[in-house]
């Protein structure tokens, strides 16, 4: 078994090398998913790690490659089409900046397509003469350049604090001294001004660059993720905040350094409407990735992780159902929420035949749920295998277990809606019999989130039995519908920009295990039964989120789902009509949704599930 996962290994490097300019990140997939359905369980393993290694170095290629087709005639572009055209101020703080990185940030403000900007620079009392020297000559040859020369060095809140007292425009942008900005980047900003006259807060997406300038890593964010966010500052860079609101809150807060910009956005999330932040699918905004940099070092990421920590803990300060706790990747947190044990639970689970799958489901549930305010509601749909039907009987006599039966055709969306009827609690979680619970918090987790105000569903990680990732969240579009978040990914895996190890929202999640109240499942009239097998689920997240709620999935919630062996695969004539229909109801009625996925991006690829680009 060794001797045949290293062939495969082999294979899989042999052949991207020869296949590297023809289309390589397509065919590493594709080889990959033919080694995952043909090989071996004691292969996966192997498989997955060269993937993974592979895909890391076809992702830089595939960036250059991106560059090129994406990023054309950036300059050819009418401000005068622009009809309102507000002072931008860019506060850049500076302290012994390199002459040469330092000259590289001022310039790409300078290149800028739009005009109408200042920069406000606060020098920390640099002691490292060309840096001064920098400062000076563009202070003397541009007007609106300004410069604040310090006297005692007070750290980066303090000085960008200090370059705030300079700028007098409606809106503020943050740059850091050795990063540079695209030459569209204000143009795009002041774009959004215009069309959203609301907007309050500005963000773009990003990449790095190194010593060279060589652009790679790009971060191609979500629209607004308000549990991303507080699971990890992904807004970052190029961030531009109304001056109006940053007049409300207390600056950058000395005491802070290292995270004072997510400090800042947290302060502001305070004074205003979060359908007042705008999200620019576009890269920006160039880090610079130098040895001492957040970009790079561990050691100041750890910095930063703890003034981050201190943060969120400041936010949260007056809520005292609310625990922050590092998250398990540097640069991320745990928001925790308690939650009221009297808060009661029906668990849903239509079943047919199956016994091992039922037994096993349902002894995980009980022996492995610290939350013990719940019903279990069994939905037998025409059981006929004698030992399930056996089973039943004896669930159906415990005193928290019910067994109620469907004798139609079987029809996912129906099921649920008929045993909804029957339900108890307050909270209901549909679950398919082709699990298993791997962690005893796992409810507990789902239902702290369930209970929040403004969260609507739920949804938690599931692997298959090989533990690599069967779900955790749902992508809209993938495949024409929807697709499984990081599909394939190894448990260890952090995901991309860590999302596989942190809380946050989603646009949907599956009904193979999800919670939500009971009043906004009736609120949107529970699932269509019309979708008797496929997107059922998807078409509830869907109408829970056009009533305002927000879906979350949270990777602390861990179960086994054993996909598709309770009913078998979509593989005969009548099965392949039914999706087929199924899936044209969903571009009929969701084809907007399905177009433009507020948790992905535009530029990450619509045919595969592993965040690669497009």
């Amino acid at each position: 078994m060794i001797l045949k996962a290293l062939t495969i290994i082999r294979k899989l490097i042999i052949l991207f090398f020869y296949n590297l300019n023809n289309q390589p990140h397509k065919f590493i997939i594709d080889l990959y998913q033919k080694y995952k359905n043909e090989g071996r369980k004691s292969c996966t393993k192997s498989i997955n790690i060269s993937y993974n290694i592979l895909m890391m170095t076809n992702n830089s290629l595939s960036y250059t490659r991106w560059i090129k087709e994406n990023e054309v005639n950036l300059t050819k572009i009418d401000i005068n089409l622009i009809p309102y055209q507000p002072l931008i101020s860019i506060v850049l703080p500076t302290y012994n900046t390199p002459s040469n990185f330092l000259k590289k940030a001022i310039q790409s403000i300078i290149s800028q397509s739009y005009t109408n900007w200042e920069l406000c620079i606060a020098d920390d009392a640099s002691t490292v003469k060309s840096t001064l020297e920098l400062l000076v000559e563009y202070e003397q040859n541009y007007s609106n350049i300004k410069v604040c020369y310090r006297k005692e060095n007070g750290h980066i809140s303090a000085s960008s604090n200090s370059g705030l007292s300079l700028a007098e425009g409606e809106y503020i942008a943050f740059m850091d001294h050795d990063d540079e900005l695209s030459i569209n980047a204000l143009y795009e900003v002041v774009k959004v001004i215009n069309e959203q006259h609301n907007a309050t807060i500005i963000y773009s997406d990003e990449d790095k660059i190194d010593f060279r300038s060589k652009r790679f890593e790009p971060h191609f964010k979500p629209d607004w993720n308000e549990d991303m966010f507080y699971s990890q500052n992904y807004i970052s860079h190029f961030t531009v905040i109304k001056k109006d609101v940053l007049n409300r809150t207390d600056k950058f807060r000395l005491g802070y350094e290292g995270a004072q910009d997510y400090d800042l956005i947290l302060q502001c999330l305070c004074f205003i409407d979060r359908n007042t932040i705008y999200h620019i699918s576009k890269i920006l905004y160039h880090w610079r990735a130098i040895p001492g940099s957040t970009a790079q070092e561990s050691a100041a990421k750890s910095y930063a992780d703890k003034a981050g920590l201190k943060a969120l803990k400041r936010h949260f300060y007056n809520d005292c159902n609310v625990s922050i706790y590092l998250g398990e990747v540097s640069g991320t947190y745990r928001v925790k929420y308690a939650i009221n044990k009297n808060l009661s639970v029906s668990i849903i689970m239509p079943s047919k035949d199956n016994y091992s799958l039922l037994y096993k489901a349902i002894t995980s549930i009980e022996t492995k749920t610290s939350y013990k305010n719940y019903e279990i509601i069994i939905v037998d749909n025409q059981t006929t295998e004698p030992q399930a039907l056996e089973y039943l009987k004896l669930l159906n006599l415990k005193d928290n277990i019910k067994v109620i039966h469907y004798d139609k055709v079987f029809n996912y969306a129906a099921i649920n809606n008929f045993a909804v009827k029957e339900a108890k609690g307050e909270f209901l979680l549909f679950i398919n019999n082709d699990i298993e619970v791997l962690n005893s918090l796992w409810l507990d987790e789902m239902l702290s989130h369930a209970n929040r105000r403004g969260i609507g569903i739920v949804g938690a990680k599931l692997y298959y039995s090989d533990m690599t990732i069967q779900h955790a969240g749902v992508i809209l579009g993938i495949g024409g519908v929807a697709g499984h978040a990081h599909k394939y990914f190894t448990k260890e895996d952090y995901g991309y920009m860590s999302r596989l190890k942190i809380v946050q929202n989603y646009s949907a999640v599956t009904a193979a295990c999800m919670l939500m109240k009971k009043d906004i499942f009736n609120e949107v009239f529970g699932f269509e039964e019309e979708l008797q097998v496929a997107f059922n689920d998807i078409d509830l997240c869907l109408k829970v989120l056009e009533k305002g709620y927000r879906n979350l999935w949270t990777p602390y919630a861990e179960l086994i789902h054993y996909e598709s062996k309770s009913r078998g695969r979509e593989d005969n004539p009548e099965k392949i009509s039914r999706f087929n229909q199924e899936i044209k109801y969903m571009k009929e009625r969701w084809e907007r949704e399905l177009l433009d996925d507020k948790c992905y991006n535009k530029n990450l690829t619509l045919k595969y599930e592993n965040f690669s680009l497009k």
